[in-house]
């Protein structure tokens, strides 16, 4: 007999269909997983290098290309190249920064401020942009002091913000209101301003800097004392009751 008992020809058993589609599902199902981890280990790099690259042309181009400062001066030369731009940019601010720092360059400023606060509509730009700068500058007084929880924009549903001043209260003098700035998601450069006494507030622990952890991530990235339990041990938990 050229057989064997299973009627196989070759002596080996044949796989059934059944068998067959259960090694390709598991075959589809590690190839899209790999693929998975691989984009989530990527999406970091990637995102870090667009935000650079943008960042990169948008500067480079203030300086060459069509319409850049110094396109009539280097357009068509040597020195017409990628990346010029960025130089361009570095070198200003470092001589800038160098002048302001200077006793010349108090002057300079202090005659800048005095004439663009008088003019109708430049003044208002001027202070708002002003009082921003401050805020971004080292040992301003202005930066975050500490991060809250309020009930924000209803009771019952609590919003993350930051404490960036205290003031008057309007109809009490001898009362204070927390100024809290409550930060959309993703971009934290927009938000919401809300007032609110010492009483209606939450303290936290946790520093500003992964407050904006959340923010960046929308609540993804979360500090070690928000995170809640796993859902596996509250369900062993409840198991354990029965």
């Amino acid at each position: 007999m050229n057989g064997n008992q299973d009627g196989s020809p070759n002596g080996r058993q044949e796989d059934s269909p059944a068998e067959r589609r259960s090694f390709y599902q598991r075959l589809e199902s590690h190839f899209w997983r790999r693929i998975g981890a691989g984009l989530l280990a990527l999406i970091p790099l990637l995102v870090t290098i667009l935000i650079l690259r943008a960042a990169f042309t948008f500067i480079d181009n203030i300086f060459r290309g069509d319409g850049g400062i110094l396109t009539p001066i280097i357009g068509g030369t040597i020195f017409d190249r990628t990346g010029i731009g960025v130089v361009a940019t570095i070198v200003l601010l470092y001589t800038v920064g160098s002048l302001y720092a200077s006793r010349v360059g108090q002057v300079l400023l202090g005659w800048q401020k005095a004439v663009l606060t008088r003019i109708p509509v430049a003044r208002r730009i001027y202070t708002v942009a002003q009082q921003a700068a401050d805020s971004l500058s080292a040992g301003s007084q202005h930066q975050f002091s500490r991060v809250v929880f309020l009930e924000w924009p209803r009771p019952g549903v609590i919003a993350m913000g930051f404490v960036t001043a205290r003031c008057v209260h309007p109809s009490n003098p001898d009362a204070e209101l927390l100024a809290i700035y409550i930060p959309t998601i993703p971009n934290p450069t927009s938000g919401m301003l809300a007032f609110a006494r010492d009483d209606e507030v939450t303290d936290t622990n946790l520093t500003v800097e992964d407050a904006m952890k959340v923010v960046f991530s929308g609540g993804i990235v979360m500090p070690d004392s928000l995170q809640a339990r796993r859902i596996e041990e509250l369900l062993g938990e409840e198991e354990g009751k029965r």
